[in-house]
């Protein structure tokens, strides 16, 4: 069954430098009819003010796939991968047994806006990479 959630449902928190919308119960924002969709984990809307971001943080056992609206997002993570995906790019990262990353707004005048995927992998697939990807 498809249950259609009217933006404005949505659970949104702005910040100094975060405005970000969440569809899915997701760090300190809990709403047991808002979980998982099936192996879909988070579905989150960033915008990010210029010059700033998510400082080194840990992921674990999760495929995260980002995507640039507008703006340049900068990416480094513990593997020493460092890049940057501007607007209309994809970025797609497999936690595997665990990465740390960082991801700043790589512009210190413009918004970054992304949207933010995590999925649960299949049991069994692990390991850890980075790709950025043009679609």
């Amino acid at each position: 069954m498809i249950k259609i959630i009217p933006a404005d449902e949505h659970y949104r928190k702005k910040q100094d430098w975060l405005d970000t919308t969440h569809h899915f119960s997701f760090v300190q924002y809990f709403d047991p009819n808002k979980m998982n969709f099936g192996p879909l984990h988070v579905f989150n809307d960033d915008m990010i003010s210029p010059g700033t971001g998510f400082g080194f943080h840990q992921h674990s056992d999760m495929e995260i796939v980002t995507y640039v609206i507008s703006g340049i997002l900068e990416h480094k993570d513990s593997l020493g991968n460092t890049g940057t995906i501007s607007a209309g790019e994809v970025q797609r990262m497999s936690a595997g047994t665990g990465i740390m990353n960082s991801e700043y707004n790589g512009s210190k005048t413009d918004f970054l806006r992304l949207l933010q995927v995590w999925i649960f992998p299949e049991k069994g697939k692990t390991g850890c990479l980075f790709c950025a990807t043009v679609f």
